[in-house]
């Protein structure tokens, strides 16, 4: 009989067992202070006073990024030319931007930047869209009330966390004249959980259905037109791209755009025409021309805005578009100008313009008219439209009448009255010119 030995042998063995599970438990342990440790470091970088730094650990590190946000809200901002609107412009300053010094001279490379706008419920989009898009991005906000708090700490969270954006994006923030933005120096239950740019954006998505578009309040008006032009003179861009937030450039736009001008000089009255498509929900977005139609044949694509209003889109003759025969094929890397257009009303085509292209009029709010009018101009000062090859943006989702808020026709209504006023007034502004909207 051995066992007294065998015995013997089974505790050694399970001592060892312990000691193991013991050592992992304070492994464990250890990983989960380090853990927290660092949540509490984060926390401090992104969102403690200078004090508070100061008293801790952290005394040796200084965040330029928000030292410079601080800096920026402390300036109280500018007023829009009608006083009804804050505008902190360049709140956070993308490192492509402030490493970017303008150069002067007809023989350096050109400049191509994307711009658009948008509230903090549709922010989320910005992922998809630097997905496609990874080059200079101005994006303008628009809050309002407990927003304005929320937006800056989200946009700085972002700049903080995401890479692609420290590098790429600049931020402004729109508000009412009567709300001010400051650093949230007091938010720290609602954003110690912040570890990643995933993270941010994760808290975007929570946020995106506060509330429907063009729908913030009862007296509440989304400048869009104020925040195409903030947008756009945030950029030291020669020629520069506006779109809607939740839409996507064909892939590499950017770098074929650029190619494109190396071969033919643009006229200094010539704008680009990039046609506008949108897609069902569920769909991915297609990256090329061949994609893309291979989609639209079956009726998964179909052009912009074709159930709401089909003639504002219908001028960029998207039959033509969509049959082109030229260099290369329709997955051809080089652009090349289908066709060249004249203005006809209400199309509303979204361009690549020059420094010299007129700025949207900020009287323009809400829906209705806010880009028919900027095109409108576009024709009465003498520029023609020229339809890029494969170019093209699409937005995720049909246009459907169901989806907008209830005073879209009272809204539209309104702005159809101040268009006719502005087209009163570019007579005015273009006296020598015979061309009218």
């Amino acid at each position: 009989m051995h066992f007294p030995k065998k015995c013997s042998v089974f505790k050694v063995v399970l001592s060892a067992l312990l000691v193991v599970a013991l050592l992992q438990l304070m492994y464990l342990s250890l990983l989960s202070k380090l853990h927290g440790r660092q949540q509490r470091y984060k926390y401090s970088e992104l969102f403690e006073t200078n004090s508070q730094l100061k008293r801790g650990i952290f005394q040796h590190h200084k965040n330029t990024r928000k030292e410079r946000l601080k800096y920026s809200l402390s300036s109280g901002g500018i007023f829009d030319p009608s006083g009804q609107y804050r505008v902190y412009k360049n709140i956070i300053k993308s490192d492509f931007t402030a490493n970017h010094e303008p150069r002067g001279g007809s023989d350096r490379t050109k400049q191509f930047a994307l711009a658009t706008h948008t509230s903090i419920n549709n922010l989320y989009h910005l992922k998809e869209l630097l997905g496609r898009w990874r080059n200079a991005l101005s994006v303008a906000i628009f809050a309002h009330a407990q927003d304005v708090k929320l937006s800056t700490a989200l946009i700085f969270a972002l700049s903080e966390f995401c890479p692609q954006i420290q590098a790429l994006v600049d931020f402004h923030l729109i508000c009412h004249s009567g709300e001010i933005a400051s650093f949230p120096e007091q938010d720290r239950e609602q954003f110690a959980g912040l570890q990643d740019c995933q993270d941010v954006f994760s808290k975007l998505e929570k946020h995106r259905d506060t509330f429907q578009n063009y729908a913030m309040g009862r007296n509440v008006s989304y400048p869009n037109n104020l925040l195409r032009n903030v947008a756009r003179a945030g950029l030291d861009a020669d020629y520069t791209l506006v779109i809607d937030i939740d839409m996507l450039p064909s892939q590499n736009l950017h770098d074929e755009f650029l190619n494109f001008l190396k071969r033919r000089a643009p006229r200094p009255d010539e704008v680009f025409v990039v046609p506008a498509f949108e897609i069902r929900h569920a769909r991915k977005i297609p990256a090329t021309k061949t994609e893309l139609l291979q989609l639209y044949q079956v009726g998964e694509v179909r052009p912009f805005y074709e159930e709401l209003c089909r003639k504002c889109q219908a001028p960029s003759n998207y039959s033509s578009w969509v049959n082109l025969q030229g260099p290369g094929g329709a997955d051809s890397t080089e652009l090349w100008v289908a066709y060249t257009l004249s203005w006809v009303d209400p199309w509303e085509p979204f361009y690549i313009g020059g420094r010299a292209v007129p700025w949207y009029d900020e009287r323009f709010r809400q829906y209705g008219f806010n880009r028919i009018s900027q095109a409108c101009e576009l024709h009465i000062a003498g520029y023609s439209f020229s339809v890029l090859s494969s170019a093209f943006l699409v937005h995720r989702g049909f246009k459907v009448s169901r989806e907008f808020h209830v005073r879209k026709d009272e809204e539209n209504r309104l702005n159809r009255v101040l268009f006719r006023q502005f087209k009163e007034g570019l007579k005015l502004k273009y006296q020598d010119s015979t061309r009218r909207c």
